[in-house]
């Protein structure tokens, strides 16, 4: 994931974090549930996200006023899983996801669109393992928590094939990554898949990264998704929700440290260590993402059917997607036009 501008990576995108905020994610949950059942006459387009470094620039516009809040609303939900599950139910219009968890939402019916490239990985997703196992090999019979996610099950694969192990040989144990740290702890597993700032907080307990991102370049990749119908119904939203992206991406290249001491408030990590979490990522630019999107067919297209290719290999998926139909780049040759245009 080395498109765009500097590597960057945040976990939970947002001013104040995950750790510690269930009554906040119920009460998300809840304003979620009154959205989907009353009828604005002109609502705002919902965007969901986990926590994640790399959705960070969206809660920074969020919360330094960069968004229309008549037309973009940001929930925060504890993770990738929820995401999804707000997304087959209707209750988001968007959602910033992975690629992998994108196929996997297309596969089971939900019919979205990938309107850009937002990051990609590059060290940011992490197997983390106990002081004992020094390295992937050691996991051989030993119990490995993994989030029930296609980016999870996808890392943990890939570690599997580059050490010569199979599934066969460890033992999964499907956990949210809140509850990964703790089943550490309790020797209830030897290692974790997990993601940053998650992994960082590990590291400060005592554990270690034995596999992460740096070794599949190009397959974690995160994108912005909106449901087909909210795009074709409420076109200005979406420009709305792409405009917010950019303006607080471009904050937080310009002024890092300033974003830094914000969005750090209420995890782990102090400001320096948040933008040391950084470098497990790199965002991408407006005409990066743009030249992603593009094309007969889409440079998008050969990164993406690697990762389906992967998935389908370990029954996530069953066929590739149709790309022509799951990548839009109107909202962003729009953005484009409107950014060059007096």
């Amino acid at each position: 994931m080395t498109h765009g501008s500097s590597p960057l990576r945040a976990v939970d995108g947002k001013g104040k974090r995950w750790r510690g905020h269930a009554r906040r994610w119920a009460a998300a949950a809840a304003l979620l549930t009154l959205v989907a059942c009353s009828e604005p006459v002109t609502p705002p387009l919902t965007v969901g996200m986990n926590p994640w470094v790399g959705y960070d620039p969206l809660v920074l516009a969020r919360d330094r006023g960069l968004t229309d809040a008549r037309k973009v609303r940001v929930v925060e939900l504890p993770s990738a899983s929820e995401t999804l599950r707000h997304m087959r139910n209707g209750l988001l219009d968007a959602a910033t996801l992975t690629l992998d968890e994108t196929l996997r939402l297309a596969e089971t019916g939900s019919d979205v669109r990938i309107v850009a490239v937002i990051d990609a990985s590059t060290g940011g997703d992490v197997v983390m393992a106990a002081p004992r196992i020094a390295k992937p090999a050691q996991l051989k019979g030993e119990f490995i928590a993994v989030e029930d996610s296609a980016v999870g099950a996808l890392l943990l694969q890939r570690m599997l094939q580059q050490t010569g192990l199979s599934r066969a040989d460890v033992k999964v144990t499907n956990l949210e990554v809140a509850q990964h740290l703790s089943a550490l702890q309790s020797g209830q597993v030897a290692a974790a898949v997990t993601y940053e700032p998650l992994a960082s907080a590990m590291e400060t307990a005592g554990y270690h990264r034995i596999f992460d991102s740096r070794r599949i370049p190009n397959e974690i990749l995160d994108v912005l998704v909106v449901r087909a119908d909210v795009l074709q119904q409420r076109p200005e939203a979406v420009d709305a929700l792409l405009s917010a992206w950019y303006a607080g991406l471009n904050v937080f290249l310009l002024d890092t440290p300033g974003a830094a001491q914000s969005l750090a408030l209420g995890t782990d990590l102090s400001p320096a260590d948040y933008e040391a979490v950084l470098d497990g990522l790199a965002f991408f630019s407006r005409e990066a993402s743009a030249s992603e999107l593009t094309g007969s067919p889409p440079a998008l297209v050969a990164k993406g059917q690697v990762v389906a290719d992967a998935l389908m290999a370990i029954g996530l998926i069953r066929q590739s997607p149709r790309w022509e139909a799951l990548i839009d780049s109107g909202p962003m040759q729009r953005l484009q036009a409107n950014e060059k245009t007096p």
